[in-house]
């Protein structure tokens, strides 16, 4: 087994240079300072350190529109493209002015008369004016959104590659699923699952639980032990090669009685009624909204949860949610976009379907990522 660290593919990683090089351009940004991970490794291709937590901004990585050149904070060479060569690499440094002095030694920062950054902190609000001395000072994430919202076609196959490793450790799951089994021995085995497949970084924080059959959303109480007839929901989430892959899948323990198998079909119908909607809502063109309306169509209440939301690397746009109608109003789908969108339906007495598939919207429509089987009465 390979364990050097080794940059993103170069077609993968040019591909996303040239969007976000073009997007620079369209939002009139002469230099893009860069902070935020998924955003440095979307212009760069360098793999970084996963970290469960959030961290102070700084400069991660500088891309100039005139040279089309990255510069980058790293103090070594290893994981770096070669398109990115050491003398476009920065060491970390604790002095606040030596950021100041690196950044004003990239070319084409003196001169730049708009510089976008994807976040910022107090400290750097005062030392990027020093950097770009000329320059007007404005927020750059909206032109690196627009870059990440539609994918390349290296994208695509690295989202598929992230897809397979979600959907087969999903399987060695259900395989699990029994009654007696817990909820803490289900998720341990898909998340061994995804290891095995090469994948140590889950994208969700629970990946087996009991649906509840006296509220539509809440958890089960109780020790997790799956009892017969219950509805137990699997989402597989994992993060290849930096790209989410998600599937979520509902089914029920082994072991229900004639009246249980009956309310458990037609809740199961309810969703397939759901998820015909939802598929017909991913058309290019087509308002957000139209995927919250395919829940009023059939009479099924919003979930809490997004309708639907950008894969990627991390949480791209759009983000398709009850509490952001408003929003979801304005965006607008286009070819090459990838989703994950949930259906979602609850019966009482009965328990909870969840199923959500990643779709990529194209131009004739949606085309299904997934391809993890349903449960069929």
């Amino acid at each position: 087994m390979a364990t050097e660290v080794l940059p993103d593919d170069r077609a993968l990683r040019l591909g996303r240079r040239e969007r976000a090089l073009a997007h620079m351009e369209a939002h009139d940004l002469d230099v893009l300072v860069l902070g935020r991970s998924a955003n440095v490794r979307y212009v760069t291709g360098a793999r970084g350190l996963w970290t469960a937590g959030t961290h102070p901004f700084a400069p991660a990585a500088v891309v100039v529109r005139a040279t089309g050149e990255v510069h980058m904070l790293s103090t070594w060479d290893e994981g770096i493209p070669d398109d990115i060569p050491h003398a476009q690499l920065y060491a970390l440094t604790w002095n606040p002015m030596n950021w100041v002095t690196a950044l004003r030694g990239i070319e084409g920062t003196a001169t730049a008369r708009r510089v976008g950054t994807d976040t910022i902190s107090p400290m750097f609000l005062q030392l990027l004016p020093l950097a770009f001395p000329v320059a007007e000072l404005v927020d750059g994430e909206p032109a690196m959104r627009a870059a990440r919202r539609v994918k390349t076609a290296e994208e695509v196959t690295a989202l598929r590659e992230a897809v397979d490793v979600a959907e087969a450790s999903l399987a060695k799951a259900v395989a699990e699923l029994r009654p007696g089994a817990t909820e803490r021995h289900l998720s341990g085995v898909l998340l061994e699952a995804a290891a095995a497949g090469g994948v140590s970084t889950p994208a969700t924080q629970e990946a087996a639980w009991v649906t509840s059959r006296e509220h539509p959303w809440r958890k089960v109480g109780g020790d997790g032990e799956v009892r017969p007839g219950d509805l137990v929901a699997f989402t597989a989430g994992v993060v290849a090669g930096g790209y989410i892959g998600e599937v979520a899948r509902t089914w029920p323990a082994d072991g229900g009685d004639p009246t249980d198998t009956a309310a458990t079909a037609a809740l199961f119908r309810r969703w397939e009624e759901l998820w015909v909607r939802l598929v017909d809502a991913c058309r290019p063109g087509a308002p957000a909204s139209d995927l919250l309306a395919a829940y009023d169509t059939v009479g099924e209440p919003l979930p809490p949860m997004p309708v639907a939301r950008g894969l990627g690397l991390g949480f791209d746009p759009p983000v398709v949610a009850s509490g952001l109608p408003l929003t979801a109003a304005e965006e607008r789908l286009e070819p090459g976009m990838a989703l994950a969108v949930t259906g979602y339906v609850w019966q009482e007495g009965v328990g909870a379907v969840l199923g959500r598939e990643a779709v990529l919207i194209t131009p004739d429509g949606a085309e299904l990522l997934t391809s993890s089987p349903l449960w069929k009465p």
